[in-house]
């Protein structure tokens, strides 16, 4: 078996796709710290510039204080602490939803909300480009499943069949940055009688009034049948995720969704810091203003060069290169730079796709995206 594996790792190696871990010594920030070297980073999710700030650092010591550093069970048993509590009726008023439910990660989100709403046999449909979370949850259901092409509404409804069942989206995509057709989808949902389950991780927080998300950006209810699924470790900072909707569907969820009631719940300190990460995010509209003009300077100064990026408004801004070695090789001539952009190779993006997913912080300065237009001008991209 170990001659076995080691023959498979050898063979992720041959073909560019072995994955390395950058070991960081500093706060998440737009300048990291990597051994004895500060690098410039763009590829953090860390949109509005949270994930370090001082008052979110403060407001987490002061629930450990209060509330100690883990939660010691399970919600359903004696985890679930005032923080949790309290954070799950802010989240549910800021998103605009009857309840909202915590879990520990957005793929535990989105593996429990599949696992206990879809049965075996009934039909899911979900867009060709999901992100992995919302794949595996499919997958692990036993429902019958059909993929669309992506972004089309029209073909969802096609793979529908006629049948009731569940639409299954991203709402803005991961790899690709460009949004959901959110309108046609809740259309659809509705007409057909099915679940809408909307993955917001990357629009929460950056997206709609206030940074309330991709539903209050397109002006749609948080009401049945939308399942929302936010994520707190991106735009707002910490960690951890939630499921919002309605109260009856909450309640389904508390009761039978099994990466929630099976696992220990997050510390009722980061729990702290989220709730403040929320105010900060509701209050502090110069965050994405700052966000936007970000991404039309790189998009403008990407179209001066003569790069193709692909067409997304979002704080993701892939540039497809092709095959993984070619990723891999501008990714280490940044990197010898000074800029940190990881290539991002199949299985995680299709077979000749590879790219630099470069995202944008509101942290970031212009000089900083002057440094990395620069910096894609001297290898060999630029026309």
């Amino acid at each position: 078996m170990m001659t076995a594996l080691k023959g498979k790792l050898q063979q992720l190696r041959d073909q560019n796709l072995f994955r390395r871990r950058t070991v960081l010594d500093s706060p998440q920030g737009v300048e990291l710290r990597v051994g004895d070297e500060t690098v410039l980073s763009f590829c953090s999710n860390d949109y509005l510039g949270l994930a370090s700030d001082p008052r979110l650092i403060q407001a987490l010591q002061r629930g450990a204080e209060r509330y100690g550093v883990g939660s010691g069970a399970s919600h359903l048993v004696t985890g679930h602490i005032m923080p949790h509590h309290a954070l799950e009726e802010e989240l549910a008023e800021f998103v605009g939803a009857e309840r909202a439910l915590l879990f520990s990660t957005g793929y535990m989100a989105n593996l429990g909300i599949v696992s206990a709403l879809m049965a075996r046999g009934q039909r899911v449909v979900e867009d060709r480009l999901n992100h992995a979370s919302l794949i595996d949850a499919v997958r692990l259901s036993a429902a019958k499943v059909k993929r669309y092409r992506h972004g089309d509404a029209a073909h969802a409804g096609e793979q529908l069949d006629g049948e009731s069942g569940m639409i299954v989206s991203d709402a803005v995509f991961s790899m690709d940055g460009d949004r959901a057709p959110l309108d046609a989808l809740f259309q659809l949902a509705g007409d057909s009688g099915s679940w809408l389950l909307l993955d917001d991780a990357h629009g929460l927080g950056t997206e709609g009034q206030h940074g309330r998300g991709s539903l209050s950006r397109s002006g749609l209810p948080t009401t049945d049948p939308v399942i929302y699924m936010g994520t707190l470790g991106k735009a707002l900072g910490p960690f951890g995720a939630f499921v919002a909707g309605s109260a009856d569907l909450i309640e389904y969820l508390l009761q039978r969704a099994r990466t929630y009631i099976y696992t220990t719940a997050l510390p009722p300190a980061v729990a702290e810091a989220t709730r403040e990460s929320l105010r900060i995010v509701a209050s502090e509209d110069w965050r994405r203003d700052r966000l936007r003009e970000h991404i039309l300077r790189f998009r403008e100064g990407a179209e001066h060069l003569g790069l193709e990026l692909l067409p997304s408004e979002t704080a993701i801004q892939p540039l497809i290169l092709g095959e993984a070695e070619r990723a891999l090789r501008v990714a280490d001539q940044l990197r010898a730079q000074g800029i940190l952009v990881p290539a991002i190779r199949p299985p995680t993006v299709a077979a000749g796709t590879a790219r630099l997913r470069i995202t944008l912080s509101a942290a970031h300065e212009p000089e900083h995206l002057d440094r990395l237009l620069e910096g894609l001008a001297t290898v060999g991209l630029a026309s």
